[in-house]
């Protein structure tokens, strides 16, 4: 999973930074913009935002402002701050998914498309839901890991 992850976001990344490259040779060197550039490198940017946020969730390396951890002494109360974040992580993120549903369903019923390559919107608009959904699948997975951490330690 991690070389696939890895393959996926780097070919992303590639794509996203030759088409941008493309773009600015085209439009500023040449003097002659591509049509549709712009709207079709929207697929794939949104896909590799979502995506890496989930790879993110997935090494459990989000940015984190743990300013708390420095007033705590032992490894149960850090534990415990860790599952309280990944409480209110898993809560506001279930409500964040529940959105990205709604706005998915919309999509889906709309079938909005493109302006000037007429590519239906629904396949970057399903990023969302699908980057929701895969990040709350690692948070409740670190916060049962996390749980575990603590029953453990209070065996012991």
């Amino acid at each position: 999973m991690n070389k696939f992850a890895s393959y996926l976001l780097t070919g992303l990344i590639c794509l996203v930074a030759g088409g941008q490259f493309l773009q600015v040779i085209t439009r500023y060197v040449l003097e002659i913009p591509v049509m549709g550039l712009e709207e079709s490198l929207l697929y794939p940017t949104l896909w590799l935002y979502m995506l890496g946020a989930v790879n993110a969730s997935r090494e459990n390396t989000h940015i984190r402002a743990n300013v708390l951890e420095i007033f705590l002494k032992t490894k149960r109360q850090i534990t415990t701050l860790a599952i309280v974040g990944e409480i209110l992580s898993l809560v506001i993120g279930c409500w964040l998914t529940y959105w990205a549903w709604d706005f998915t369903k919309y999509s889906l019923r709309v079938w909005k498309e493109s302006p000037t390559l007429y590519i239906p919107t629904f396949y970057v608009d399903v990023a969302l839901l699908t980057g929701m959904v895969l990040m709350m699948l690692y948070t409740a997975w670190h916060l049962w890991n996390h749980i575990c951490d603590l029953t453990t330690d209070k065996e012991q």
